[in-house]
C-alpha cells in the first residue's frame, strides 16, 4: 500500500512539508502461477528480472510473449496484465497502464494490490479526480486511506469536504500532526486563518499541556504578523511546560527583537545543547544570529561561543556568513580562515571560492591565491575571474611568464565585460613590462586606455 499524502510535520515556528511514501507491495497478485507452460514461466520471470533492473521495455517484450503462452488461462493472463501495468506506469505510459490494470480488475475487481497500483498511477499522473473515485473503494478495505482522501480533496480544492472528513477522522482516531497541519493549510489557502487560530485556542483550553498546539498557534500568529500574541503564546507555553526545548526556537527571536540579550543567549544555549532539536534547525539559529549581528553589533561578543560549540562544523553556508562577518569587522585573517573551511567542505561553491581568493590577494598571500585559483579552474574552467586573479598573484610574485600564459587563456572566456577586460590588459601590461618586452607592454597599455575611455562613457 502506498500512502499518497504529503506528510506535514509541524515543527515549531514553521511547518516543514515532508513527503512520506510507503511503497506498494511489488509482487504478483497471486503467489502461485499454477500449472503453466515452460514458455509462460520462462518469459514471465524474465519480465520480472528485467523490471528489477529497470529495463521496462524488455520486460514488456517478455510479458507479450508470456501473454501468448498463457493462451486461454484467465488467471495467468491477469497476472501478465498487472505486471504490464506496472512497467507501463514506470515508463509514464499511463493510459496503456490503466487499460492493463482494468483488464486485471475485470477478472478480480477487489484485488487490493492492483487497486493500490492503479491509485499510485493516478496520483503520479496527477489525475486526482480518478484517484478520488478509486481511493473511496480502497477505504472499504483499508480505512487508513481516509487521510489520502482528505489530501485529494485538498489538492482538488474541495476544501469543505476535506475539513469535514478531517473532523470525522479526528473523531475516530484522535488528532495527528499531519491532519492539524493539513487543516491549517486549508485555512490559510481559503484566507480563514482566524478560524484555525480559534480552533487551536479551543484545543489549548481543553488541554493546556499540549506543547504541539502551542507551537502551531505561535506559527499561525507569526503568519498573521501578530508578533505580540505569538510572543505571549510562547511565554505561556514556558509556564505550562518549563522544560520545553522546542519553544526556544521561537523565544530566542522574540528576545533578540526585544533587546533581552541575556534571555536570547540563554534560549540559544538551550537549543544548541538539546537532543530534541535537529542540527539543521540549530544551524538556522546560528545563521539568524549572524545576520542579526550585522545590524546589532553589540551582540558580536557572543559569536565566539557559537563558533566553539561545534555546530558550525561541516556547514559551508555558516562558514561563509562567519567569513563575511569577520571581514566586515576588519579581521581579515579570521575571515580567511572561515572561508577556507567553507571551501574544504564545499569546493563547488563558486561564491565562496571567489571571496577567498580575492581576500588572499588583499592580504598578499599570493602563493595561496595561485594554488586556490588553479584548483578552482579545474571545477570552473570558464570563469574568467579565476584566470585574472591567478595572473595578478603571479605578477605580484614576478612570475611574468606564468602570468602571461594564464591571462591570455582567460581572455578567451571574456564575453561582453569591458571592465574585466580592462583589468586583463592592465595585468598583461604589467607582465610584459616585467619581462622587458616594451612593445607588447605598450600594445596592452593602449588597449587598456581605449577600454578606460569606453568604460567612462558607459558609466556616464
Amino acid at each position: 500500500m502506498k500512502i499518497k499524502f504529503t506528510f506535514l510535520t509541524l515543527f515549531l515556528i514553521g511547518i516543514l512539508w515532508v513527503p512520506i511514501s510507503a511503497y506498494a507491495q511489488d509482487k504478483p497478485p497471486t503467489d502461485d502461477l499454477g500449472n503453466v507452460s515452460d514458455a509462460f514461466q520462462e518469459n514471465f520471470f524474465e519480465a520480472l528480472k528485467q523490471k528489477g533492473i529497470e529495463n521496462y521495455e524488455l520486460a514488456l517484450n517478455a510479458l507479450d510473449k508470456a501473454e501468448v503462452a498463457a493462451k486461454d488461462d484467465p488467471e495467468n493472463k491477469a497476472v501478465v496484465y498487472f505486471e504490464k501495468g506496472k512497467n507501463l506506469s514506470a515508463l509514464k505510459r499511463y493510459e496503456e497502464a490503466e487499460n492493463n490494470y482494468k483488464l486485471f480488475l475485470e477478472w478480480s475487481p477487489e484485488k487490493i494490490e492492483v487497486l493500490e497500483a492503479l491509485y499510485d498511477m493516478y496520483y503520479d499522473d496527477k489525475n486526482y479526480d480518478a484517484a478520488i473515485l478509486l481511493v473511496k473503494k480502497l477505504i472499504l478495505q483499508d480505512s487508513d486511506y481516509k487521510e489520502d482522501l482528505a489530501n485529494l480533496y485538498h489538492r482538488t480544492k474541495q476544501y469543505d469536504k476535506a475539513l469535514i472528513l478531517l473532523d470525522e477522522i479526528d473523531e475516530d482516531w484522535g488528532e495527528s500532526n499531519y491532519r492539524n497541519a493539513l487543516r491549517s493549510q486549508i485555512y490559510r489557502v481559503t484566507g480563514n486563518t482566524s478560524k484555525a487560530i480559534s480552533k487551536l485556542e479551543e484545543k489549548i483550553d481543553k488541554n493546556p499541556k499540549s506543547e504541539q498546539e502551542y507551537l502551531n498557534l505561535i506559527f499561525l500568529y507569526s503568519e498573521e504578523g501578530d508578533v505580540k500574541k505569538a510572543f505571549e503564546t510562547a511565554k505561556e507555553l514556558i509556564k505550562q511546560k518549563p522544560n520545553s526545548h522546542l519553544v526556544h526556537l521561537a523565544l530566542y527571536k522574540f528576545y533578540l527583537e526585544d533587546r533581552a540579550s541575556e534571555k536570547a543567549i540563554n534560549s540559544m544555549n538551550i537549543i544548541f545543547s538539546s537532543n530534541q532539536i535537529e542540527r539543521k534547525s540549530k544551524i538556522r539559529v546560528i545563521e539568524d544570529f549572524l545576520l542579526f549581528t550585522k545590524t546589532n553589533p553589540s551582540y558580536k561578543t557572543e559569536i565566539s561561543g557559537l563558533i566553539t560549540n561545534g555546530l558550525t562544523e561541516g556547514n559551508s553556508h555558516v562558514y561563509l556568513l562567519l567569513g563575511d562577518y569577520y571581514l566586515s569587522e576588519g579581521e581579515k585573517e579570521k575571515s580567511l580562515n572561515f572561508y577556507k573551511k567553507g571551501i574544504d567542505n564545499d569546493s563547488d561553491n563558486y561564491g565562496l571560492l571567489k571571496n577567498t581568493i580575492l581576500l588572499q590577494i588583499e592580504v598578499e598571500k599570493y602563493e595561496d591565491a595561485i594554488a586556490l585559483s588553479a584548483f578552482g579552474l579545474e571545477i570552473f574552467p570558464a570563469q574568467p575571474l579565476l584566470y585574472l586573479v591567478n595572473g595578478v598573484a603571479n605578477n605580484e610574485l614576478k612570475n611574468a611568464n606564468q602570468a602571461i600564459e594564464i591571462l591570455e587563456m582567460g581572455l578567451d572566456y571574456l564575453f561582453d565585460d569591458p571592465k574585466m577586460e580592462y583589468d586583463f590588459y592592465q595585468q598583461l601590461t604589467i607582465a610584459h613590462t616585467l619581462k622587458g618586452n616594451t612593445k607588447k607592454a605598450k600594445l596592452y597599455h593602449n588597449k587598456a586606455s581605449e577600454l578606460s575611455i569606453t568604460n567612462q562613457k558607459t558609466d556616464n
